[in-house]
């Protein structure tokens, strides 16, 4: 009775919105003909807790397969907003594939009970869900999970747990879920070459619930739930804040609440260091963990962590002994931002540089994948779909490859050099194949409280302070603290496709730095298109496991995070990299003073070198095809 009741209710309001209906509605109401529709089940965790989930399965009498999304993020279907939105769209299009469509809030969010932690609810969320949805009357046992960014992340920990009916997953750009890989160790995207992202801290300020926020109280039933649902669907709206403004404020560690925000979770997590135990005790997955369930893997190119995606992509394929699931996973790499998969178009447009036409039939592939493990259709996917699909930007096509990076894909040896100087985009910084035998150096002066801005880039969830993408560096490079590197205009074309390596020797007369580096495409007119980047805080240039300390008139070495892409420079372009001690906010500033940084407020000047040339030749290793 109570599932007649709500489907008519939303059969009502599409009959009072009449031609205003929104494509939610549409979609709900055609889910309501076509489906049954099963809203706020309290599904049970081993400790008792309940989590709200909302069921939309086919018609019909036969076992169904499930798509499964679990997201801190609110889907609640009886009010506007894109999420919502995508939720009933994507219920209503599994429901007509065959597929039960089940999402679920993580506990402690909205309807869920339970307290919140950012990945770190327990492990055993996951594993329970599945348990129970293999137990309903209507599943056939298989289940796939499927989602992007905070309904990804968890995926990767839950797969090393080896349920039986979790028999496939298609996470999308999964980075935060990524702790330890091999020589990769950002935890979750928290940090990147032992520098703070500050993505995390504009994310939280406007998704963390209060603990004193309103709660159900106990024994409400299930028709209860739906009914509040409508009215209180107990979402916060922080104030809207100027980012860019926000997290310019010291010590790092009062960003959040010198904005009036709830800051618990970001109170602690901000004084973790890159080694500290607890982030190995969350969600996040690392590489001394198994993983047993095939994957169909979602990156771009301008996200905030292609590399560390790339690299547990490898680390799966190579690393995991059962071979039925290292020979069952597979990639694909788009030109786009965060999450932007489907939003290619015929000019795609990644901040102010086109790419071209990057679209690509997700949905066919994915269903497919779904059809083949889910289902057990004996279909073409394996046969059709290369391992690895890429796009590379500068031809503006879709590629492809049986393993990343493309075999034929070779290192080649760039080294830096100048004569004058490389201070600025009007210095003489040079990248050369040939190692320059006499000793050099550029020097710049640091200083935090007049930092390079990001501009452009490969970021996420900074709300105003960063606008991700490709975008002509030249005002940037105007700057006397950035060094630039170029090679001369290119005589043929060149493309360049994998991990991108640096090694820098550098000294500073601070006992603590950091340095930067950008690899730019740059167009016979002048134009500087930003390509990837990364950073390392030289404290941890021996691994994140400790700290040392640098001493003023000594030169060290520093390995820095790789970085990705796939680009034809063509004939007559030029390749460059900017290096610099400063990418601010997207990293935090680094005050140079050899504290905790987080809670500092004042920074001291550094005086930074690169050098260059006979024993300390600093040098970038290219991937390139020709």
């Amino acid at each position: 009775m109570r599932l007649t009741f709500l489907a008519a209710f939303i059969l009502t309001i599409m009959f009072f919105k009449g031609t205003e209906a929104t494509t939610q509605s549409d979609a709900l109401s055609e889910l309501a003909e076509i489906g049954i529709i099963d809203q706020k089940v309290m599904m049970p965790m081993r400790d008792g807790i309940r989590l709200a989930t909302d069921i939309y399965r086919p018609k019909t009498d036969k076992k169904v397969p499930i798509i499964f999304s679990r997201t801190p993020y609110n889907f609640n279907s009886w009010g506007d907003g894109e999420r919502r939105t995508r939720t009933a769209q994507r219920a209503l299009q599994a429901v007509k594939r065959g597929y039960a469509y089940v999402v679920q809030n993580e506990r402690g969010r909205y309807f869920s009970e339970g307290e919140w932690d950012i990945l770190g609810v327990p492990l055993t969320d996951g594993y329970d869900a599945f348990s129970w949805m293999k137990d309903q009357s209507w599943s056939n046992g298989k289940i796939g999970t499927l989602g992007c960014s905070s309904t990804a992340e968890w995926q990767m920990a839950v797969a090393a747990l080896d349920h039986p009916n979790h028999a496939c997953m298609v996470p999308q750009a999964y980075g935060a879920g990524v702790g330890r890989v091999g020589d990769i160790n950002e935890q979750g995207n928290w940090y990147r070459g032992g520098a703070h992202q500050l993505l995390f801290t504009a994310w939280l300020y406007g998704v963390e619930h209060d603990k004193f926020k309103p709660r159900i109280p106990e024994g409400a039933t299930q028709e209860d739930l739906i009914r509040l649902s409508r009215f209180y669907d107990l979402a916060p709206e922080n104030p809207r804040v100027d980012m860019s403004q926000a997290l310019t404020h010291l010590p790092v560690n009062e960003i959040i609440s010198n904005i009036d925000g709830k800051s618990e979770i970001f109170d602690q997590m901000i004084k973790r260091k890159p080694n500290d135990p607890d982030w190995f005790k969350g969600g996040i997955y690392h590489d001394d963990m198994g993983f047993a369930v095939p994957s169909f893997w979602f990156t771009s190119w301008y996200d905030v962590s292609i590399t560390p995606n790339l690299k547990l992509f490898n680390h799966v394929r190579n690393n995991i002994d059962d071979n039925e699931i290292s020979d069952n996973q597979y990639l694909v790499i788009a030109p786009v931002l965060h999450c932007r998969y489907t939003r290619a178009t015929e000019n795609t447009i990644v901040g102010e540089r086109s790419v071209g036409d990057a679209r690509l039939n997700y949905d066919e592939q994915i269903y497919g994948w779904f059809d083949l493990w889910l289902k057990g259709e004996e279909n073409d996917f394996k046969k059709e779909t290369p391992r690895v699909q890429y796009y590379t930007m500068g031809s503006n096509e879709w590629q492809q490859a049986e393993q990343w990076p493309p075999k034929d894909s070779k290192m080649t040896t760039y080294y830096l050099s100048s004569d004058i100087g490389a201070n600025s985009l009007y210095g003489d910084g040079s990248l050369t194949t040939t190692k320059p035998t006499s000793s050099g150096q550029d020097n710049f002066v640091y200083d935090p409280m007049n930092p390079v801005y990001s501009y452009g880039g490969n970021v996420c969830c900074t709300g105003n302070a960063v606008q991700g993408g490709s975008f002509d560096q030249r005002r940037m490079e105007a700057r006397n603290d950035i060094l630039v590197y170029t090679t001369p205009p290119l005589s043929e074309d060149t493309e360049m496709t994998g991990f991108i390596e640096s090694t820098l020797y550098v000294s500073s007369d601070a006992k603590d730095t950091d340095f930067t580096i950008k690899l730019i495409d740059v167009y016979p007119d002048g134009k500087a298109y930003n390509l990837d980047e990364t950073i390392q805080r030289a404290r941890y240039r021996e691994g994140q496991e400790k700290e040392v300390w640098m001493e003023d008139g000594e030169i060290y070495k520093l390995d820095l995070t790789p970085m990705s892409t796939s680009n034809l420079f063509k004939k007559g372009h030029s390749i460059r990299v900017e290096i610099s001690s400063s990418n601010f906010p997207r990293f935090t500033r680094n005050l140079n003073t050899g504290g905790n940084n987080f809670d500092e407020k004042k920074g001291v000047v550094a005086r930074n070198s690169i050098h260059h040339g006979g024993a300390y030749a600093s040098e970038l290793r290219l991937p390139l095809k020709k």
